[in-house]
């Protein structure tokens, strides 16, 4: 290729990659190198499957070269070493020889991870909603029915000489109780409680938070490590908000390390990904990803995590995760969580760098 085709091909936004008929790698612009954490010197010449396994390009560039066929295929992840997993849409497409057979493949990889991120982020903040409409029905139904059984277990517990009526009656107000404040803890998404917005260092709220949990019995054992990045602005957010977030989010990685292993928390200024302030202003991000190394996640059971109620644990109320899916978005942000069984869990939550003041105000 000629210099000045080479320079407009790394000019290009879509990531792309020219692979011969032994499907190696003949090319790859800058936009692809930057995807795929590679140089163009160390792709150049490897096998096309080695350069992206997650992708599966290897069977991809078979089908096209076998076939002559383009491909599209949509909302692929792709799985990244050093920086927050992509979504990607492929595109491969035949190169001809002279004779007109397939010889080679173009394959075109275009970044819609902001694009699926802000779907995600409605869908999110609708799903919220629904659970705050839900709330205000049981709140409703529940809290009076409640108040008159509390009421009526106070006096048969103030009348009786039996100890263990006592005892029983002291039981139900203590169990309506915790009902009521589990019902409380639900109307928080419906209710929508005002955010206390004020400049803050989002490093002392992660070392107050790693303070609290190395006083947690199920931190013996574990290892607490954090890794901040020093370059990181101060932050527009609700300080206890941000710290009942992180403390749910330590609490449950302690809980899926059993008394071994090491829970991480990290932070970095994530410059290949920004937020959507509420009038569509692009917002840089800061990225907290709070890590364990404990036995991983089902999918089944990651597809339903921050469903109110829906726990694993015997004792679990299952509302942990939702309110701070709640709580992150308030601010303008997303929480996501990457998990495999046997390799641990990451909790990604992204947080604008400004933005939630205009939102608060709306």
């Amino acid at each position: 290729m000629k210099r000045d085709a080479l320079e407009v091909l790394d000019a290009a936004l879509d990531g792309l990659i020219v692979v011969d008929a032994d499907r190696k790698v003949e090319f790859v612009n800058a936009e692809a190198c930057r995807m795929l954490e590679t140089s163009a010197e160390a792709a150049a010449g490897g096998r096309v499957g080695v350069v992206a396994r997650e992708l599966g390009l290897e069977a991809l560039v078979g089908s096209v070269l076998e076939t002559g066929r383009a491909t599209v295929q949509d909302d692929r992840r792709l799985a990244r070493r050093f920086a927050a997993d992509l979504v990607v849409d492929l595109a491969a497409s035949p190169l001809w020889d002279a004779a007109r057979r397939p010889n080679g493949v173009v394959i075109a990889l275009r970044d819609r991870t902001i694009q699926h991120s802000l779907a995600e982020r409605v869908a999110e903040r609708e799903q919220l909603s629904a659970y705050g409409t839900i709330a205000s029905g049981i709140a409703h139904e529940v809290k009076n029915p409640l108040g008159g059984i509390r009421g009526a277990a106070e006096i048969m517990a103030s009348r009786t000489e039996d100890a263990k009526l006592r005892d029983a009656a002291e039981l139900i107000v203590r169990e309506v109780d915790r009902i009521r404040e589990l019902v409380d803890e639900l109307m928080i998404f419906h209710r929508g409680d005002a955010l206390r917005l004020a400049p803050l260092n989002i490093h002392r709220v992660l070392d107050d938070v790693i303070e609290l949990l190395s006083m947690d019995p199920l931190a013996s054992g574990v290892k607490l490590e954090r890794s901040f990045d020093p370059s990181i602005p101060e932050l527009l957010g609700d300080a206890d908000r941000l710290m009942q977030v992180f403390l749910n989010l330590g609490r449950n990685a302690l809980q899926a390390l059993e008394g071994e292993g090491t829970l991480r928390m990290q932070t970095r200024m994530a410059l290949e990904q920004r937020l959507a302030a509420p009038d569509g202003a692009s917002l840089p991000t800061v990225q907290v990803t709070v890590a364990d190394d404990g036995a991983g996640i089902a999918p089944e059971v990651l597809e339903r995590l921050g469903t109110p109620f829906f726990t694993t644990r015997a004792r679990g109320t299952g509302l942990g995760l939702a309110v701070s899916l709640h709580w992150v978005s308030r601010h303008g942000g997303e929480l996501r969580v990457e998990s495999e069984p046997g390799r641990g869990t990451k909790v990604r939550v992204g947080l604008p760098v400004s933005g939630p003041a205009q939102e608060e105000a709306a």
